[in-house]
């Protein structure tokens, strides 16, 4: 891609207000373009990153034997019923509900309990149709009353949504272990490293739950954990306080600021009670559905990504979601030097190198400035000083190298595989 092409550029803007570092870095670098308070487009650069977030939740998820599908956005009022959660206070104040012309009472969905156990209840009869494992990727809607944060708090977003149903207890919390590892692995490849929670259901469930939390200052969630072993409560169920000593002798516990980037809930038997959907048993008896759901907000992440991620001239996006791999940089006003570049983009693109280019004819001060803020892992210049070789950079590290352009393939190639 061109940089004189992309759409749109990068802004030169001084905020009035003070914003969260994603939302300042992500406008400023043209990832995402606020509509409203709390609603967001994601723009390309960003929507690209959310898209290989995307792909590593789908790769991980699909080994764990779950399928994707989609399901509606829109719910009837009469779906949500079935479990009371309709009226709900607590449902309430989040969910978006209305009527259409016809006085028929609809809602926006911000989770898709209902839905699925409705699916549940036209396709699962027997024990043998069990476990069933589904997500999807879609938008969802909360009233947020603080819709802030840039991208972490917002009342439109995107969201996966699994959900498995089982035959028994058991079964349900052997794959709700297996996702909390699948999970942490999810994390890691992305670039975050997080910690395992306990926490409350809210209005899911009344059963202890799990959150998956990143270290950050900017975080709205606290957490009381051990930071030498795996203990790690959300502040709003801890029955423990930050200078205590670790059971398992690590030290004393501490109290930080997280930002929760996804969650997992063993639902139990709740809604197929509620919703009246059973499945025939070997015995020919008919039982509960053990359910359980697990979140992740790909749009979040890519927020907590730059919240964790960045210094003061901009992002540092971990290899795995940058946008590119490599971008490409021509700082010299001679015409041969420009050849060059151009040929090496295209030798670029032709090896399979994901890279930005950027062709515009501005100074190299300002496109050095334009790189440090977009984030990409690799920068390579083309001057007058470089002459037939390439300067190679990461964006993280000050060191610079010099070199042939089969030699930069190589290296190329093993920073991405690495």
């Amino acid at each position: 891609m061109k940089y004189s092409k992309l759409f749109p550029k990068s802004q030169k803007i001084e905020f009035k207000e003070d914003l969260s570092v994603n939302a300042k870095y992500l406008v400023k670098g043209g990832f995402m373009n606020q509509l409203m308070a709390g609603s967001w487009t994601l723009l390309p650069l960003g929507f690209v990153v959310v898209e290989k977030i995307k792909n590593i939740v789908r790769e991980e998820l699909n080994k764990t034997g779950a399928q994707e599908l989609l399901m509606p956005l829109l719910h009837p009022r009469e779906i949500w019923d079935t479990t009371g959660r309709w009226s709900d206070p607590e449902v309430q104040k989040i969910m978006y509900q209305f009527k259409d012309i016809h006085d028929k009472e609809y809602g926006l969905s911000f989770t898709h309990e209902e839905i699925v156990m409705n699916l549940l209840g036209k396709f699962v009869q027997s024990y043998r149709d069990l476990p069933v494992m589904v997500y999807h990727f879609s938008t969802k809607f909360r009233n947020e009353p603080r819709a802030k944060s840039g991208i972490l708090r917002a009342r439109e977003f995107m969201m996966k949504d699994l959900y498995s149903a089982h035959v028994s207890e058991e079964d349900m919390y052997e794959y709700y272990n297996l996702v909390k590892e699948v999970y942490v692995k999810i994390f890691e490849r992305i670039g975050l490293s997080v910690i395992v929670t306990e926490a409350s259901g809210g209005v899911f469930t009344k059963n202890v739950t799990h959150e998956f939390q990143v270290l950050s200052d900017s975080g709205e969630d606290e957490i009381i954990y051990c930071p030498e072993g795996d203990f790690s409560q959300n502040v709003e169920i801890a029955k423990v306080k930050e200078g205590k000593q670790c059971d398992l002798g690590h030290g004393p516990l501490k109290r930080a600021k997280v930002i929760e980037v996804g969650n997992i809930f063993p639902l139990g038997t709740k809604y197929s009670k509620d919703q009246k959907v059973f499945y025939t048993d070997k015995d020919g008896s008919q039982k509960e559905i053990w359910f359980a759901s697990y979140g992740i907000g790909p749009t979040r992440v890519m927020g907590a990504l730059v919240e964790v991620h960045h210094d003061d001239k901009g992002i540092i996006w971990p290899k795995t979601v940058a946008p590119f791999q490599a971008h490409l940089l021509v700082v010299s006003s001679q015409k041969s030097v420009v050849r060059t570049a151009d040929d090496i983009y295209t030798k670029l693109e032709a090896s399979g190198v994901e890279v930005l280019y950027d062709d515009r004819d501005v100074s190299a001060g300002e496109k050095f400035a334009t790189a440090d803020l977009l984030g990409i892992p690799h920068r390579l210049v083309m001057s007058e000083k470089t002459g037939d070789k390439i300067e190679f950079k990461k964006r993280n590290e000050d060191k610079t190298e010099l070199l042939q352009f089969d030699e930069l393939i190589k290296r190329l190639k093993e920073e991405t595989e690495g």
